[in-house]
């Protein structure tokens, strides 16, 4: 019955100096361990003076690179880097009283990095053949998936309605700026509709997949809806071809730059200046930075917008590396550094 109760590569046996025999358990312990092992739903179970650990089959990926070396280890020694935050709940369980929590949040080591992970789970108090707590049982799901997609879903939600209010605004400025600078009514229409397409142009860049799409087509896209001259963009860079999900958030960067120019910056006034540079390296580096001279001062705002954190963090993570706005006297700067993905 002993080899029943660990997993298929693993004996209970001989683990540690304090590992007593299967053979020799508490019948109470003997029991939910059998139970536990039988099930599907990740368990482990704590037992003893040092909280030795046992776990089923289902249990074991959550150990990540401790899986070799947790069965039959202390608690406390197996989720040392949670320890501070679990104890409590583990002193709770072996008070007598169980506990239940949702997506609580840890940050763990198990694959020799630190990862946000969020767990839902339950301790539960173990008693021995005399009805005292010796122990306590874990019934845990890893959350962490489930989590992290209602975020997305929450930052793509608020996404779509900064693009909706951002694109209002942009077309509201298009209209302004077209009435303002035509010589007729036949000329401001005109305008109007050319840079209102381009306008939805660059929007059907940022939501569908295309393929591998150039560096500076991706620019001059995502930014021919706010220009009211190509000349006032200086655009230079080697040939860079990126794939669809790259250049979609290169197109976000460049778009929301570029309606922050048309509101508030270099494209607000008749004079200022937009240059655009990129390099592409050794191991396929990337960097990438937008310029803006010519504008209004341009002063550090009091708080980080959704805009700002989209172009700092978001558009940085299709490229696996940092972005930076940096908001210099004569002209907003950003700053993008990453790799460009392989592919066809």
């Amino acid at each position: 019955m002993a080899a029943r109760w660990a997993a298929p590569s693993v004996s209970l046996t001989g683990l540690a100096p304090h590992w007593v025999p299967p053979q020799s358990w508490p019948q109470a312990l003997r029991a939910v361990v059998q139970m536990s092992l039988s099930q599907k739903q990740a368990i482990c179970l704590f037992w003893g003076p040092e909280l030795t650990m046992i776990y089923n089959d289902t249990y074991a990926p959550m150990l990540g690179n401790r899986q070799s070396w947790a069965l039959g280890r202390p608690f406390a020694e197996v989720w040392a880097d949670v320890w501070p935050e679990v104890k409590p709940i583990a002193d709770q369980a072996l008070a007598g009283e169980g506990t239940f929590h949702e997506n609580l949040h840890l940050v763990m080591t198990r694959k020799g990095y630190e990862e946000h992970t969020y767990w839902t789970f339950s301790y539960s108090p173990l008693y021995d053949d005399d009805g005292a707590v010796c122990g306590l049982i874990n019934v845990a799901i890893d959350s962490t998936p489930l989590v992290l997609s209602q975020r997305e879903a929450e930052l793509l939600q608020r996404e779509l309605v900064h693009r909706v209010k951002n694109s209002l605004a942009v077309t509201s400025a298009i209209v302004t700026a077209s009435m303002r600078n035509a010589a007729s009514v036949d000329e401001a229409r005109t305008t109007i509709m050319d840079r209102i397409k381009a306008l939805g142009d660059a929007q059907n860049l940022m939501t569908q997949g295309v393929g591998r799409v150039e560096v500076r087509q991706i620019v001059a896209e995502a930014m021919r809806a706010q220009l009211d001259d190509v000349a006032r963009a200086d655009v230079e860079g080697p040939r860079v071809a990126l794939e669809s999900q790259q250049a979609v958030g290169l197109s976000l960067a460049v778009y929301e730059l570029a309606t922050n120019a048309m509101k508030y910056g270099a494209l607000s006034n008749a004079q200022g200046r937009i240059e655009v540079r990129w390099e592409f390296g050794p191991d396929r580096a990337f960097r990438f930075s937008w310029q803006e001279r010519g504008g209004p001062p341009v002063h550090p705002p009091q708080r980080t917008g959704f805009g700002s954190r989209l172009t700092s963090r978001v558009v940085a993570s299709y490229f696996g590396g940092t972005g930076e706005t940096h908001y210099d006297p004569d002209g907003i700067r950003f700053e993008l550094s990453g790799h460009v993905a392989e592919g066809e």
